[in-house]
């Protein structure tokens, strides 16, 4: 009988997964198991003992346990099975785009090089600055996202000097306790402190109040949507919040319309529409918008124009109240949600589109899922004019396609968002075919931007007078 070796994949992790190893270096009095457990208020305090320990440990230390939380990822059946678990279990997003967003989270996410130090020197003395760990940061992780969200953010925060304990989304439950495990076990191997990165068996809105309100945690960082964002905020505490968005595409007239069709689908169907940075709505100079049109279609785009199917295509995904998305559509392909309203479509089509006008249900919603409304304007100025209405000050992502420099700059100046792409895909934005590394915790609401290593350290200055100084 032949079996898949992904079958024998899965129960083997499975299996590992449910192994209590009295042998289990990370196991600790407190009920840990390879940093998942049972309740929250342990958790912390195992993250707090293992900070204080991770204190004596070298900035070499350091960058040998940040590799290997990314040799772990890297494995090619550990990347395999998380990104197809993700999807498995979330019914969110697509296998290829889990591997690439997994991948790059693992690859391009800063560790110690991030930290900088400033030296100043003169008659009195030295001073320096250098960036130093919190201690134990709280860490809200989405369903979208949730495996890249833990790997970048265990990377980036241990790299600081921190130890992280993870709030998953319940729906994310196993693939985030099973990264979890993997990455606690990777960082035994090299001799890290037990308990750096922990979670609970258990993810709820209780267990998240708990690790939030615990006096061990000094840093939250919450990667959701506005309500989680506005509940770390008011914590009290040191926070990052990293929350919605609703990113415009302008194109003009000057556009390479044809590459700005494909970038546009490309953008836009990447994970099904779950990232916040992908393209939610295109705005086209109408002079420009037949051409554009017919070249997202060419690309894997499907119009619909019947107003019927556009009215039942909203009340399926749209929320009565008219101000958020259907969770069960969320992540959902182009051709499953047009199946649930009668049309049927081949497989290459990637991304739903139809003609609507800015107030549209489309347009004004973050959607997350593969459909893009395209809204007429009569010049460059009314379409970025209203990108910066439609936005809403999220302060998020925005593209433009446009060859007019003066354009370009005038649209990043008046929609001030923390990525702003000319003439690529959304996903340029963080490090897929643009330069610069990558983060799924990009913190618009509290200023960070795409956060890094230096996100989740104190700026701290110490000072010898008199001394230490050669010139």
């Amino acid at each position: 009988m032949n079996i898949d070796e992904r079958v024998v994949a899965g129960i083997i992790n499975a299996v590992l997964d449910r192994l209590d190893d009295v042998s289990n270096p990370c196991a600790d009095a407190g009920g840990g198991n390879w940093g998942v457990f049972e309740s929250m208020d342990d958790a912390v305090e195992a993250a707090a003992a293992a900070q204080k320990k991770y204190l004596n440990c070298t900035m070499h230390d350091r960058a040998a346990y940040v590799q290997a939380i990314r040799d772990v990822v890297l494995n090619q059946e550990n990347l395999e099975y998380i990104s197809r678990q993700s999807v498995e279990e979330t019914e969110m997003g697509n296998y290829e785009h889990k591997l690439i967003k997994n991948r790059l989270a693992a690859t391009k996410t800063p560790g110690i090089e991030d930290l900088t130090t400033d030296a100043m020197t003169g008659d009195d003395g030295l001073t320096l600055v250098e960036y130093s760990p919190f201690g134990v940061i709280g860490a809200i992780t989405p369903t979208t996202n949730p495996t890249e969200t833990i790997i970048c953010n265990s990377i980036g925060m241990l790299a600081a000097g921190n130890s992280v304990v993870f709030s998953p989304h319940p729906r994310a439950k196993n693939v985030s306790l099973h990264l979890v495990r993997l990455i606690n076990r990777a960082l035994a191997e090299v001799g890290a402190p037990a308990n750096l990165v922990v979670t609970v068996s258990k993810p709820s809105i209780e267990n998240t109040n708990a690790m939030m309100n615990h006096p061990l945690v000094r840093m939250l960082v919450a990667t959701g949507g506005p309500g989680i964002v506005k509940t770390v905020l008011s914590s009290g505490k040191k926070a990052i919040g990293a929350g919605a968005g609703n990113p415009p595409v302008v194109v003009d007239e000057t556009a390479n319309i044809e590459k700005a069709g494909k970038d546009i689908i490309d953008g836009c169907c990447f994970d099904n529409n779950l990232p916040c940075i992908a393209e939610k709505e295109v705005i086209v100079v109408d002079s420009a918008a037949d051409y554009l049109i017919f070249n997202m279609k060419k690309n894997g785009a499907y119009e619909v124009k019947d107003p019927e199917i556009i009215d039942k295509i909203v009340k399926l995904v749209v929320q009565e109240n008219g101000k958020s998305p259907v969770t069960s559509f969320v992540g959902k392909s182009a051709k499953y949600i047009l199946e649930q309203v009668g049309v049927h479509v081949d497989e290459d089509v990637r991304v739903i589109i139809m003609q609507t006008n800015e107030n549209h249900p489309f347009v004004q919603v973050e959607l997350m899922m593969p459909i893009l409304p395209i809204v007429r304007v009569p010049d460059v100025d009314a379409g970025i004019e209203m990108a910066v209405r439609v936005e809403h000050g999220n302060r998020h992502t925005a593209m433009m396609h446009s060859r007019n420099v003066d354009k370009l700059t005038k649209m990043a100046k008046l929609i001030q968002t923390t990525i702003f792409v000319k003439n690529g895909p959304s996903y340029a934005g963080i490090g897929v075919g643009g330069e610069g590394y990558t983060t799924f915790t990009i913190a618009g609401p509290t200023g960070e931007g795409l956060t890094s290593a230096k996100s989740f350290a104190r700026r701290r200055r110490c000072v010898l007078v008199g001394g230490m100084d050669v010139r």
